[in-house]
């Protein structure tokens, strides 16, 4: 079955319908550095979410997906560090810098120096 064959699951597109075509762009013409930054903008909103910093946040507080995305935003700010320009860089560091410190302190028994989200990556995060 090709995909223009509308089924009861998708049925087929109306005069209405978006052309995604048109709305989406080719993932080739996507400059790796707006790729990189893109999804560190995500992880670092996804972790002050969880970490309680969101308007009304205490409710979604939840510093174990918190240290996850730390840890991810670290990785991938430490991959691509000579891919990204200081530019780029510089912005995203302070944002993680920050998202370190506001785990350390949101945390009841803090890590070790050098143990907290993300640190194997960037050093120890002093307050």
């Amino acid at each position: 079955m090709s995909d223009a064959t509308p089924t009861p699951e998708s049925p087929a597109p109306g005069p209405d319908s978006p052309d995604f075509d048109t709305l989406t762009r080719d993932i080739a013409d996507v400059p790796a550095v707006e790729v990189i930054t893109t999804v560190a903008v995500h992880l670092m909103s996804a972790a002050a979410v969880n970490l309680g910093l969101a308007e009304g946040g205490e409710g979604h507080k939840d510093l174990d997906e918190a240290r996850k995305l730390i840890h991810s935003l670290a990785g991938l700010m430490d991959a691509s560090a000579t891919e990204i320009s200081s530019f780029h860089a510089a912005p995203l560091r302070d944002g993680l810098k920050s998202l370190q410190l506001a785990f350390r302190e949101a945390s009841l028994v803090p890590d070790e120096p050098g143990q907290g989200p993300g640190e194997k990556y960037t050093g120890p995060v002093f307050g």
